[in-house]
């Protein structure tokens, strides 16, 4: 999970608001073979640990908090392979959705709801979180806590933090753990993660955990590995304070009429219900939209071909969790689920596949010969590559839904090749 600083982290890792599938970069996976590294790496690695200690000591971490934290631990090239790697292929979303909000995830989420009603009644009442979405991003993050990570979270940051693309966040956040550890009389040896430094039930990294976590269980502690109550506590009081409306919607799945303006369908551009509703939006029910003067965006996440969803500010503050428009609508949808409301009933275009990182970068670059700026050629389709996208389409008479596909680089290619 990335929230508020992880964000930076989320910013390298995951793709583009609306096309693709989160990384799930901090929960434990199967990792690729070790990369060998030059002998001098670890020479480098050991002057790291005994320069960092005197920054960690003028931070105030206690000499011994940072010697126990760092007793054993060698540069991992697990940590290092995972960190360099450049996932070339992503789920399309509908098989994303399938996996987090699988008809076990349901099941077991509504056990859990059950079991564990009191906890989440007062934790609801507290925060004004809906208990359907923390125990959303509970099975989301971990499996409902069957799924932590493994790595020693000490190992795993020092290893971003002594040299790499992301030394930045690992450093910091090697400090926030040392603060943990510190603050928490935790045993380093026992604070387990991910390959990026997250971990818990509800998957925080260790920033996070000094700004958000809470006692949620009474017993003076917060322990967001073994007591669901600290951990699910501790996700509500982060959405709580990164603006959660208590009784709020999130938002819902509608249909769009035929001649809709595509341009307006963008997290960015924001309309009232009314608004949307006079242009002859429905919901999926078929029903019609309610007159209202709430601000909501229309989220196309497979483009025109897919489902349509009115989204809230609600939406937006689970991004606050993980910057993925994907991993939000999973929460959401599976919050939706464990209240017993229906599955997305839309079709997916399960024919289209989301295109690999070269082949966004081959059609940012396409724009940008076709006279379409998408800005910085990164493989990552953000705001403007997204404007850059839908002002092609509509200059060729197209959709401008800006949802990349094989079909519009190719188009653009046979242009190119045209010229």
């Amino acid at each position: 999970m990335f929230a508020q600083s992880g964000n930076l982290a989320a910013a390298a890792l995951a793709l583009a608001i609306g096309v693709a599938v989160p990384v799930e970069a901090c929960r434990a996976q199967t990792a690729p073979p070790a990369i060998a590294a030059p002998a001098d790496q670890d020479t480098k690695f050991r002057s790291f640990l005994a320069e960092f200690r005197t920054t960690a000591l003028d931070t105030g971490i206690d000499p011994q908090i940072y010697d126990s934290a760092m007793a054993g631990i060698a540069r991992n090239p697990r940590v290092e392979a995972l960190n360099l790697e450049q996932p070339e292929f992503v789920k399309p979303i509908w098989e994303y959705l399938a996996g987090a909000v699988s008809s076990e995830r349901i099941a077991n989420g509504h056990a859990l709801l059950a079991s564990w009603g009191a906890v989440l009644a007062n934790i609801e009442q507290r925060f004004g979180v809906q208990k359907e979405i923390l125990v959303a991003i509970w099975g989301i993050e971990s499996d409902y806590g069957r799924q932590m990570g493994s790595f020693d979270m000490f190992e795993a940051l020092t290893t971003l933090a002594y040299d790499g693309p992301r030394s930045d966040f690992g450093r910091r956040e090697l400090l926030d753990a040392l603060r943990m550890e510190q603050q928490e009389r935790l045993v380093p040896a026992q604070m387990t993660s991910s390959w990026a430094g997250a971990f818990g039930q509800t998957q925080f990294l260790p920033s996070t955990f000094l700004r958000y976590a809470v006692d949620g269980d009474g017993d003076g502690r917060r322990d967001l590995w073994h007591s669901p109550s600290d951990a699910l506590a501790s996700a509500a009081n982060l959405l709580a304070q990164s603006g959660w409306e208590r009784g709020a919607p999130w938002g819902y799945e509608v249909t769009l009429p035929t001649g809709f303006s595509y341009e307006l369908a963008d997290l960015d551009k924001t309309n009232t219900i009314s608004t949307w509703r006079n242009m002859n939006v429905r919901a999926a029910s078929g029903l019609a939209l309610p007159h209202s003067e709430a601000l909501s965006s229309i989220y196309l996440p497979a483009g025109a071909r897919g489902p349509a969803f009115i989204v809230y500010d609600n939406f937006r503050t689970v991004l606050k969790y993980n910057n993925a428009a994907s991993y939000a609508l999973a929460v959401c949808t599976l919050g939706d689920r464990l209240k017993n409301d229906p599955p997305i009933m839309a079709a997916w275009p399960r024919d289209e596949m989301p295109l690999t990182r070269d082949e966004r970068l081959a059609l940012q670059a396409d724009l940008k010969k076709l006279g379409f700026d998408p800005g910085a050629l990164d493989g990552v389709m953000g705001r403007q590559g997204r404007a850059a996208l839908r002002a092609f389409q509509k200059a060729r008479r197209l959709i401008p839904d800006g949802f990349a596909t094989e079909n519009l680089l190719e188009r653009m290619e046979r242009e190119l090749a045209g010229r």
